[in-house]
């Protein structure tokens, strides 16, 4: 048959993504794959210059995701099916593209990891992404930001006559636009995959690129590549060079042979064919190959150890396979990232099969055997020849101009070629992609002025930074308002201009006293050394987002102006609440351990100097911190528990997001100030659908330990929470439980010894819901 491409819809059990964050990512997760300078000085040449080639500062612009849960429901994907008499592929282009399936028809086989649920996780750089089939990882180390964001998809001219799925993007990490062309050949039994990433700025750009192939993994499962040395990476981030396929007492090219989880990226030599290819028992299974520019290969394993374990099942549904990740990319190492020259591009060719070997050849203990077995295999397949052929063919379609319209990415690309005049063969960004994110930077682009948030806007959403340097231009060159002085903060932030940035942010304070500006602040509080200061912050922006929240209307509730009309009264919505509807006057909830900030910015002072006028109101942002609108010295309005809404009540999933993510930064920056009784006030203040998150369990743990009751916060973990957005490489859950052991097992004031350690680990051991780690103990 001829090849077909046509749209469907695919029904998995999936957990909703939910709102993005939006405060904006100033700084980067606890990031696992780096290196020190140590082992940097003592690599190869080349790979020491590209580990330390441009590392990312922040996800900026991109936001995180990290508001899904754990609950699925069976939910309608929109899908891509491309189909010949061998192959059909099943790609998801409203999931950054991914392939979900690769199924060869002949023999019944299905080639990748196919996950039966979509289970997000925090594995992303901006958080959510979830396991299974092949993805397409470009920006910087990590997995992408768009795992979980729709790309735009066409239909377009194939250069056997036939037709291809174009599927294209914005990366907006590195401002690049890329494409990956999905061919299939009629009456083939590999799918090519064309790959092309442009810069079309005026300055080198630095490029990531590795594409991510989750495939089946059993005891028999074994993974070769053309190479007798790999760098082994480990979350102990130590980067070291070892042999190929025995290394410290076992055959590492068998996944389940490790104990932890585990990078290795093959030492191919220069003159070698790349490829790679995951094999069962029987010699079946998956290859890939590509044309030489993308020379790195990898193997990622879960290892057979407990953490390994448990985060397979946590990322899929009881009684699934586990799954191993083979890989290939532009450099030797994912630690890397190489130069794209200033109007230049990368591209190259990539194929996708079914292979069948010898087992005995395959599985023998003869390496270099085992590796000519499956060349010749592949060559008989896909000879090295024909795609570089079928390279050369695709390379004059990467223009063709897409004939149909599939699916629909973000408008970002559309704004950078409206700002930027750029012109790009083959991927267009209409103008019809823009939404209402990009509207206020059309404005800003078109009129010099970004436009001023709304005086009756609710305080859930500052909207969307932009932080590449025109425009920083343009921000820099806008009348001054809350809102523009806000995002020349974050972009100044992130361009490393920190005083700068404190500096626009207070000015945006001056102009509206908003929590997006405080918590800006605070985060240079707390990367200055201020945990004090960073804290009283962060507490009257939660003030801010709390007073904002809307009562449940079905309740009949309304907030009212306190009954005293002192300048400082303050109704808070969730002590009326409380209080059944009434007015209510929240005192200082914090108030022992609250103060405010003067003029100047330090702690401590209980009156404050009178701010600087300024057109707009406001006060000057030394002067807020726990002081309200109205002057009054040492008050943190904190509302008491919150009660649950009534049934059938849902909050605006915004304003959900802005009260879960600022509650999280307060709570953090209060424990980290030692001040645990007003972490557990403000955790009491959040509503119910926040507070019973995992995340917030254990932050209330935490909190609990911190002001020494060890055995209530045992008993929230003897209770049991799940910590959805739970950190790739994150320990927390272990540490936590440790923590409270210890001092379970010291008593009420005990020195924690070395004994007392020993004694915890023996008499508390991790329950295996909390066991994820993935590094020795």
């Amino acid at each position: 048959m001829a090849t077909s491409v046509r749209r469907t819809t695919l029904t998995l059990p999936t957990a909703p993504l939910g709102p993005e964050n939006p405060l904006p990512a100033l700084r980067l997760p606890r990031e696992v794959h780096r290196v020190d300078e140590t082992t940097r000085a003592a690599l190869p040449p080349d790979m020491a210059r590209q580990t330390a080639y441009e590392p990312l500062r922040s996800v900026l612009p991109v936001r995180l995701r990290d508001g899904y849960g754990r609950r699925r429901a069976p939910a309608g994907l929109d899908a891509l099916v491309i189909e010949n008499d061998r192959l059909r592929v099943t790609v998801l282009p409203g999931l950054g593209g991914r392939v979900h399936s690769l199924h060869h028809k002949p023999t019944g086989r299905e080639l990748l990891y196919r996950n039966p649920v979509v289970q997000p996780a925090d594995f992303a750089l901006n958080g959510a992404w979830f396991s299974g089939g092949i993805e397409w990882n470009i920006g910087a180390t990590g997995h992408t930001t768009l795992a979980c964001a729709p790309l735009h998809a066409a239909r377009v001219p194939a250069p056997d006559g036939g037709e291809m799925v174009r599927l294209w993007e914005w990366e907006r990490l590195r401002d690049l636009p890329f494409q990956v062309d999905l061919w299939l050949p009629e009456d083939s039994d590999f799918l090519y995959v064309g790959v092309r990433i442009r810069n079309p700025h005026h300055r080198p750009a630095p490029v990531y690129w590795w594409s991510n192939i989750a495939v089946p993994e059993t005891e028999g499962t074994r993974v070769l590549a053309p190479a007798d040395a790999a760098w082994h990476f480990g979350y102990s981030r130590t980067l070291r060079h070892v042999p190929v396929p025995e290394w410290d007492g076992a055959d590492r090219t068998y996944p389940l042979r490790g104990a932890y989880p585990a990078d290795y990226f093959y030492d191919l030599p220069e003159d070698a064919r790349p490829w790679i290819a995951s094999l069962d028992e029987e010699g079946h299974g998956l290859v890939q190959t590509s044309t030489d520019l993308l020379r790195g290969r990898k193997l990622f394993l879960w290892g057979a150890g407990p953490g390994g374990r448990r985060w397979q099942r946590w990322l899929t549904e009881p009684g699934t396979g586990g799954y191993a990740e083979i890989q290939a990319g532009l450099a030797r190492t994912q630690l890397e990232h190489v130069p794209l020259e200033a109007g230049e591009e990368f591209a190259w060719l990539e194929a996708y099969g079914p292979l069948a070997a010898d087992p005995a050849a395959v599985h023998g203990e003869d390496w270099a055997a085992a590796r000519r077995e499956v060349e010749s295999r592949l060559e008989s397949a896909a000879p090295r020849a024909a795609v570089a052929a079928a390279y050369a063919a695709w390379r004059p379609y990467a223009d063709a101009e897409p004939a149909e319209r599939l699916a629909t990415g973000s408008g970002w690309g559309a704004l950078e070629v409206e700002r930027g005049g750029y012109r790009l063969p083959g991927t267009p960004f209409d103008p019809d992609t823009l939404g209402e994110r990009q509207e206020p930077w059309r404005r800003l682009l078109r009129t010099g002025a970004f436009p001023a948030w709304e005086a009756d806007e609710p305080l859930t959403d500052p909207g969307c930074s932009l932080v590449s340097p025109p425009w920083r231009d343009l921000l820099e060159a806008a009348p001054s308002t809350a809102a523009a002085e806000y995002h020349l903060g974050v972009a100044q932030w992130h361009a490393g201009d920190r005083a700068q940035a404190a500096r626009s942010w207070e000015r945006s304070l001056r102009w509206s006293e908003t929590p997006w500006a405080l918590r800006c602040l605070a985060v240079a509080d707390t990367v200055a050394g201020h945990p004090a200061r960073a804290a009283d912050r962060l507490l009257r922006a939660m003030d801010l987002v709390l007073a904002a929240a809307p009562p449940p209307a079905e309740a009949g509730v309304e907030a009212s102006a306190a009954a005293d009309g002192a300048p400082d009264a303050h109704v808070d919505p969730s002590a009326a609440r409380a209080n059944g509807g009434g007015p209510a006057r929240v005192p200082a909830a914090v108030a022992a351990g609250a103060t405010a900030l003067d003029a100047g910015g330090a702690p401590g002072a209980r009156t404050p100097a009178p701010a600087p006028a300024r057109a707009g109101g406001g006060h000057d942002a030394g002067a807020m911190g726990a002081v309200g609108p109205g002057g009054a010295p040492g008050e943190v309005r904190i509302a008491p528990v919150a009660p649950a809404p009534p049934a059938g009540f849902a909050y605006p999933a915004a304003t959900e997001a802005a009260e879960a993510a600022l509650g999280r930064e307060t709570v953090t920056a209060l424990l980290a100030a030692g001040r645990a009784g007003e972490a557990l006030t403000v955790l009491g203040t959040l509503r119910p659908a926040v507070r019973e998150r995992g995340r917030f369990r254990l932050l209330t743990a935490q909190a609990l330990l911190a002001r020494g009751d060890a055995a209530a916060a045992r008993a929230v973990f003897d209770e049991g929470f799940e910590v959805a957005d739970l950190r790739e490489g994150d320990e927390a859950l272990s540490e936590t439980w440790y923590a409270i052991a210890e001092r379970l097992v010291a008593g009420d004031g005990g020195a924690v010894t070395e004994d007392v350690r020993q004694r915890a680990r023996a008499e508390h051991p991790l329950p295996e819901r909390y066991e994820f780690r993935m590094r020795p103990a």
